[in-house]
């Protein structure tokens, strides 16, 4: 019986770039997927210009919460990719890990955050086609 591949997004405040991509990997992987994301250094809230262009694809964020990055959230991870949170990464041998090079949305406009979105929604394609899983939309 095959086992649903789970990823893991970690970025330094759980609060832009990580909850995008687990965004959208939820809405493109259709359920096929297992999506967590955290942060080395959580904030209190998402960043609302990141939900701002979520909505703009349709894709709703607003109820999720950053999250601690935590040992067990890795251990349970068949890929982590990372987003600049450094050495806080804890790493796991025999995990995939990919580091994805992607400028902080954080203090940013609607116009500087769009392109950083329409990068990870390619990359997120890229995960799932690397992952066997066909893209919902």
């Amino acid at each position: 019986m095959p086992t649903t591949p789970s990823a893991l997004f970690v970025c330094v405040h759980n609060a832009g770039r990580s909850q995008m991509a687990a965004g959208f990997l939820r809405e493109l992987g259709g359920g096929a997927v297992e999506v967590r994301s955290a942060g080395s250094a959580p904030k209190d809230t998402i960043n609302p210009v990141a939900v701002e262009a979520m909505l703009e694809r349709g894709i709703d964020i607003r109820a999720e919460q950053p999250k601690v990055l935590t040992t067990e959230a890795v251990e349970a991870s068949d890929v982590v990719i990372t987003m600049g949170c450094g050495d806080a990464c804890p790493i796991y041998p025999g995990k995939r890990y990919e580091d994805w090079q992607l400028d902080d949305p954080a203090g940013q406009g609607i116009e500087a955050v769009r392109p950083i979105r329409d990068e990870i929604e390619r990359r997120v394609r890229g995960l799932l086609a690397s992952l066997d899983v066909e893209a919902v939309a």
